[in-house]
């Protein structure tokens, strides 16, 4: 099955800037996405998109609404429409007049599945958090306290345990940390921090 969107071109440069309200982001994420443990990963990295844009990039309110909101709803067609992955939700919010920023961030998300190169800091960031947050929620899963006391060290361990969440790409994750000119502990430390507080 393949997930290539076969362009690299999306929305009109017209709608700069433009986003859903939260109000609307969150009735089309609960109309969408039907998984309970799916829509806890995209609130978890919503959170990261938002506090990396106010934290580390020093970005205004509504600039970090962008970033959340491309955090929020990156992974909303998985869920009924695994088959058309990326190209529903950016043909849904291209309809609906978004932010092509937004957009292009949420089709690069997987340079490897949807052939989208991540360019901008928003755009590697969601690739960056995407998998390793996966990860690191699968470990809090497994421990008895959670993320309380969780450490870089034991998800680096998991990291190179390639039986443990299998299905999370270390290549993606080695990828991603590379081009967001990041330290693999830098992220780690981050994600631990933020995500442990995010429930549905």
């Amino acid at each position: 099955m393949s997930l290539l969107l076969g362009r690299t071109s999306f929305g009109n440069p017209a709608n700069k800037g433009k986003v859903l309200s939260r109000q609307d982001a969150e009735l089309l994420l609960n109309q969408w996405v039907l998984n309970e443990r799916l829509k806890l990963h995209m609130k978890q990295v919503a959170r990261l998109m938002h506090d990396w844009a106010e934290e580390k990039e020093q970005l205004g309110e509504h600039d970090q609404w962008r970033w959340e909101m491309a955090g929020l709803l990156h992974d909303a067609d998985w869920d009924q429409w695994p088959d058309q992955h990326c190209k529903k939700i950016i043909e849904e919010l291209e309809t609906r007049n978004v932010d092509p920023e937004i957009l292009r961030a949420i089709a690069s998300h997987g340079p490897l599945h949807f052939g989208v190169e991540p360019e901008t800091k928003m755009d590697k960031m969601l690739f960056a958090f995407d998998e390793l947050s996966g990860l690191i929620h699968a470990y809090s899963l497994m421990r008895p306290n959670a993320y309380d006391g969780m450490d870089v060290k034991g998800v680096k361990k998991r990291l190179k345990d390639k039986a443990f969440a299998a299905n999370v790409s270390r290549d993606d994750i080695n990828d991603a940390i590379t081009r967001a000119d990041l330290t693999i502990d830098e992220l780690i430390q981050f994600i631990i921090a933020r995500q442990a507080v995010v429930t549905i």
